[in-house]
């Protein structure tokens, strides 16, 4: 039976419902799953096909708020709630041990969780937010978690970490690989820090797919752009308004209802979240022969990717560079 084209209308729901014969026996993880958030909208319909989702998020109230949620909407769900700070290396280590000993091996790992605009802010560990909690932590997570996902890994099925990136990483230069460990003050930029960390998603998906020898199949993603809960961050106001993202009100902006590159999703005049590349990126099989891929609307779009985030030597100098910030090596 052949699968359906994907597109901009296409549903979450409607991806799953597609796919689910994928799901079955799936354990997956979904970071950033607080209400409210693409992470949550992901978390919700993969738990309706799949035998364990495990959301993350730093604040232990806000996962069991998010949990019931899910298990309201979907009552068979099987969920199990993980602290989870990936701003703070420790934390990142200590939500790790936790995953190492579940009995269960990982077949999805879902990186969503990522911080607000706003102005610099530097971590426990002297790192700037934005790298911090969209790539450091989740790069240092996937090492020392790689034993729980290649353990899904069979003869006929390749785990995936799917990278949820944004096209907003194409308005940027790429990652300023000098600045990853060491935050410079004086030229620091919001946007210019959400732009880099975006770029490291992409490049991400190239390295993973690369380094693990065929063992992990890994993608980067743009959603779309949806109005959560980052969206109406006090710090995020005056950035998303610069960008015309948002107008003086704070609301969604004309321009860019009216913008099919950002695939600003509306419906009925209100925001709804666009989880569908994610979802596609977690189960299509259609990708099983395009790691490192880039997915908009649910579908390969390679030709989307900014160079300076497709550039496989920019991949290799990421990965580096990163392993020197967090003081160990991820090989596999």
């Amino acid at each position: 039976m052949s699968l359906p084209t994907f597109s901009f209308s296409t549903t979450a729901d409607e991806v799953a419902t597609a796919l689910r014969p994928k799901f079955k026996a799936k354990n997956v993880l979904v970071t950033g799953t607080s209400i409210n958030g693409i992470g949550f909208e992901a978390a919700r319909v993969i738990a309706k096909h799949a035998q364990l989702v495990v959301i993350t998020g730093y604040n232990l109230d806000r996962l069991r708020l998010s949990e019931e949620a899910i298990k309201k909407d979907v009552p068979t769900a099987n969920i199990r709630p993980l602290v989870l700070d990936l701003s703070s290396l420790a934390a990142v280590r200590k939500a790790a041990a936790e995953i190492n000993g579940y009995p269960e091996a990982l077949h999805v790992v879902v990186h969503n969780a990522a911080a607000s605009f706003g102005p610099l802010k530097l971590t426990v560990d002297n790192l700037e937010r934005q790298m911090a909690t969209d790539h450091i932590g989740p790069f240092l997570l996937t090492k020392l978690i790689a034993s729980k996902i290649l353990a899904a890994g069979t003869e006929s099925y390749v785990p995936r970490v799917v990278y949820v990136s944004s096209n907003g990483h194409t308005y940027g230069t790429g990652v300023n690989f000098a600045t990853i460990g060491h935050p410079d003050a004086e030229k620091y930029q919001s946007g210019d820090a959400y732009f880099q960390a975006k770029s490291a998603n992409c490049l991400m998906a190239i390295g993973l797919s690369s380094r693990s020898k065929g063992k992990i199949n890994a993608y980067s993603l743009h959603p779309g752009l949806i109005f959560t809960n980052i969206s109406v961050n006090k710090e995020a106001i005056p950035d998303m308004q610069a960008f015309g993202v948002l107008d003086a009100e704070g609301t969604p902006s004309q321009a860019c209802r009216g913008s099919p590159s950002l695939r600003l999703v509306v419906i009925s005049d209100k925001m709804t979240f666009s989880s569908l590349s994610t979802v596609a990126a977690a189960f299509d099989t259609r990708l099983n022969d395009k790691p490192g891929a880039y997915l908009s609307d649910g579908t390969e779009a390679n030709k989307e990717r900014a160079d300076h985030s497709s550039d496989p030597a920019n991949a290799e100098k990421l990965w580096t560079v990163t392993e020197e910030v967090i003081g160990e090596n991820f090989t596999f």
